[in-house]
């Protein structure tokens, strides 16, 4: 009987050290945010090699993007919270697509921007429907220069066979999206999949 009532202690004892371990005692401090947009004023007319590094336009693209997208509904609403101002939000986007790894995550934009995460993710969305509305007016071959273009393309065409193998010719309109490691080196081209971080990766490709 005296055994059975220690070990009822001891799983007791158990249970509070569990308890104490997972419960929070302190509250944690808020962490102070100092926001990193105000620079982007200052380096557009100042040193635009800067503002191209952090957002990879100029400015001048970066405002003609504004004014293709500013009227766009998906930046009106009713709420009590207004959204970001337009240019706000398309900086952060474009800083986020414009980067890649550990700088494009989004606790590193929201810290950069002095934003939450959620405000992030809808900075992404509302700018991205902005822009694809776009899509079909902006992307496309211009028929006024058709012959240039067929220029652009052979080239790229050939950088991409120069580059990869000839059987990669065609993608010649790509965008390198994340890698996925292969557990060993393929048997076709296998040095084309070795990437700069040591490993046999293949790329997710649009």
């Amino acid at each position: 009987m005296q055994q059975t009532f220690h070990e009822f202690l001891d799983a007791v004892a158990a249970e509070e050290d569990e308890v104490i371990r997972s419960r929070v005692l302190n509250k944690r401090k808020k962490i102070g945010r100092a926001p990193q947009l105000h620079l982007l004023e200052e380096w557009a007319l100042e040193s635009p090699e800067n503002f191209r590094h952090k957002l990879r336009v100029d400015p001048a693209v970066f405002d003609g993007i504004i004014n293709k997208i500013d009227d766009h509904p998906i930046f009106q609403n009713k709420s009590n919270n207004p959204q970001l101002p337009v240019p706000i939000q398309l900086a952060i986007f474009l800083n986020g697509v414009g980067h890649y790894g550990n700088a494009a995550t989004t606790t590193d934009i929201a810290q950069w921007a002095g934003v939450s995460v959620g405000t992030v993710y809808n900075c992404y969305k509302r700018v991205m429907i902005a822009i694809l509305q776009h899509h079909d007016d902006q992307i496309h071959w211009d028929p006024e220069n058709i012959d240039e273009d067929a220029e652009d393309k052979e080239r790229a065409m050939e950088y991409v066979e120069e580059r990869t193998c000839a059987d990669w010719r065609g993608g010649y309109l790509c965008v390198d999206g994340s890698p996925f490691n292969l557990f060993q080196k393929p048997g076709a081209h296998g040095e084309s999949y070795y990437d700069k971080k040591s490993n046999y990766s293949l790329s997710n490709q649009v």
